[in-house]
């Protein structure tokens, strides 16, 4: 059965305030979390501008300070507050929240280094949880399935277009020649794959009316591979109807989210959820 809050011990009560969105304190914890976030990314774009940061370094300097001791002492408590810290650790979250918390400590060592804190926009993706979108886990996790089942197509589509824009860039070197910026073959290709992608740097461009041609249906070429990608992750979302109903819950022993609905243990490391 599961246990009632009130029988809770200190770790357990900290565990499901912090790693869990199923509650009103947990809930509110993750929303203050995320405007503290917010806010610390705000303060590093504002400190970037010199002028500003002439006027309010002190400001800036002593709240980024505040936010990082924040950051610190939810570090710890994230830490103690699982049966094995490790897991969390050296988790993708784990190693977010420490890269997020150690840069204002290390601008006492390296010079701007604290302009890093902007790693903390990786936190943001507690979002999902803090807001318990559990309906939308569920279909992130229907497209990373999507995407890893279909990696193998893309990898060798991908292999294609890299071997088209080396023939098409080989091409380009011998009809438009060094004397139309086709300097060597490298930066041919290197035009290629500008053109193909779409992008069109504008530093290069054919003059002959045979590349003009070519790089007309290198363009062309571009807008209908575009679709190819999406195409194959597409198909490989159609043949799983199956919605992948997750919640919030986190693992006491691990810190592994996104279980299954009515799941009584752990998938990642077996644990009882409800002990």
């Amino acid at each position: 059965m599961e246990k009632s809050s009130k029988n809770l011990n200190w770790k357990e009560k900290l565990h499901e305030i912090i790693y869990e969105a199923d509650t009103k304190e947990g809930k509110l914890f993750d929303v203050v979390l995320l405007f503290a976030i917010i806010a610390s990314i705000v303060l590093v774009m504002l400190e970037s501008i010199e002028s500003f940061d002439e006027k309010y370094h002190y400001f800036l300097n002593v709240s980024e300070w505040i936010i990082t001791i924040l950051f610190s002492i939810e570090y710890i408590l994230r830490v103690v507050s699982i049966k094995k810290p490790l897991k969390y650790i050296f988790s993708f979250y784990g190693i977010i929240d420490l890269l997020s918390t150690i840069p204002k400590y290390l601008s006492f060592i390296l010079v701007d280094s604290h302009s890093l804190v902007a790693l903390r926009a990786l936190r943001l993706l507690r979002v999902f949880r803090i807001l318990k979108l559990a309906r939308y886990v569920g279909a992130s996790n229907k497209l990373l399935v999507a995407l890893r089942a279909s990696r193998a197509k893309i990898a060798v589509f991908l292999f294609f277009v890299v071997i088209v824009c080396i023939i098409l860039g080989t091409i380009m070197y011998m009809v438009e020649g060094e004397e139309n910026g086709f300097t060597n073959i490298p930066k041919s290709i290197y035009w290629a794959i500008v053109t193909l992608t779409t992008v069109g740097f504008g530093d290069i461009a054919p003059q002959t009316p045979l590349g003009q041609l070519i790089a007309s249906v290198i363009m062309i070429l571009g807008y209908s591979i575009i679709a190819i990608p999406t195409g194959i992750v597409s198909s490989e979302m159609t043949k799983n109807h199956t919605e992948l109903d997750s919640n919030t819950q986190s693992c006491k022993s691990c810190a592994t989210e996104n279980h299954k609905d009515k799941a009584a243990y752990c998938y990642h490391c077996g644990s009882e959820l409800n002990a």
